[in-house]
């Protein structure tokens, strides 16, 4: 039994969205093995590499309402002041901006960075630029989330990158959302931008690898006590 549980725990589950996905190169392979076999092997590693991507694992969340926590696994590729999109209707005054970058090795299932009510979703149409590229945040497809929280509205934005062609989102607006709860998936490379009000402070550092659902990247007070986590 505990052979069997330490299997299971290393195991990663692919996500429900992967599964389309993973049969269809799994299909692929067999097909290209018939025609000529050392096909079928190569299609295989890509099999396994589509399962990788839509790995859906299990993360435990720092719970504290003055946390602000990635939503994304990748690089952290901006900190700065900027204006929010306009979509966002957060106003014309910079925000703290944290972008962090997903390649395609990167899980890239996002969670929601603070425990809110979403307020809004909006989707806008672009191009498909370098996620990594500053400019992305303004000319390349994108769907922004609007969050309630106990330190105000804060913006969380899925970019779509070079190679991704869409971008998923499961939550409503009106709903309440958890520190680190699943909310949307986009493929494949991509990249997560997060948009805080005044008060809150970096804690992350450009070029930083972060983990979605556990990395602490902002933080709105210090000299607290304990922070509990949640397993999700």
């Amino acid at each position: 039994m505990s052979l069997f549980n330490t299997v299971r725990n290393t195991i990663v589950p692919v996500h429900k969205e992967g599964y389309p996905f993973v049969a269809a190169f799994f299909v692929a392979s067999l097909v290209l093995g018939w025609i000529f076999k050392p096909l079928f092997w190569i299609g295989m590693i890509f099999t396994l590499w589509c399962a990788y991507f839509f790995r859906d694992p299990e993360r435990v969340t720092p719970q504290d309402d003055d946390l602000v926590i990635s939503p994304a696994d990748g690089k952290v590729s901006a900190i700065q002041m900027v204006t929010p999109p306009a979509e966002l209707n957060l106003g014309s005054e910079p925000m703290l901006r944290i972008s962090v970058f997903m390649n395609v090795f990167n899980c890239h299932v996002n969670r929601a960075p603070m425990r809110g009510r979403i307020v809004s979703i909006n989707y806008r149409s672009g191009s498909f630029v370098n996620a990594e590229l500053d400019k992305a945040s303004e000319d390349n497809e994108r769907n922004g989330l609007v969050i309630e929280t106990h330190h105000g509205q804060i913006g969380v934005v899925q970019i779509a990158g070079l190679v991704a062609r869409r971008i998923l989102c499961w939550t409503n607006p009106n709903e309440p959302v958890d520190a680190g709860e699943r909310f949307g998936l986009i493929r494949f490379g991509s990249r997560l931008d997060v948009f805080l009000p005044a008060g809150a402070a970096p804690r992350v550092s450009l070029g930083q690898t972060a983990v979605a659902g556990e990395t602490v990247i902002a933080e709105f007070a210090s000299a607290k006590g304990p922070v509990i986590s949640r397993r999700s």
